[in-house]
């Protein structure tokens, strides 16, 4: 099967580069920061070294994307959330 997924980038000029079915592509990511830069013409050079994807350690605070349809948003309490945060320095009334 041929190599599909992250992979340290093989050119060097990125932190990772998407690789599909062996072949580099554009799709290139920094950090958490993905953005588009084609391979450069030159041939990679050595093995592709697959990225092991982290996983967050603390989760309670992350949702999918779905949950937001499940929960009720209550803005009196995100303003008062945001008042706890910020107090007068936010530039309220």
């Amino acid at each position: 099967m041929e190599e599909e997924g992250w992979y340290v980038d093989p050119y060097g000029v990125h932190e990772a580069r998407w690789i599909s079915a062996g072949t580099p592509t554009a799709l290139v990511r920094d950090g958490d920061v993905e953005s588009q830069d084609p391979p450069p013409s030159a041939p990679s050079v050595g093995q592709l070294a697959e990225l092991l994807e982290t996983v967050p350690t603390k989760t309670d605070n992350l949702l999918r994307g779905d949950d937001a349809d499940s929960k009720t948003f209550d803005p009196d309490s995100e303003e008062e959330a945001v008042w706890n945060v910020f107090g007068e320095s936010s530039g309220g009334d």
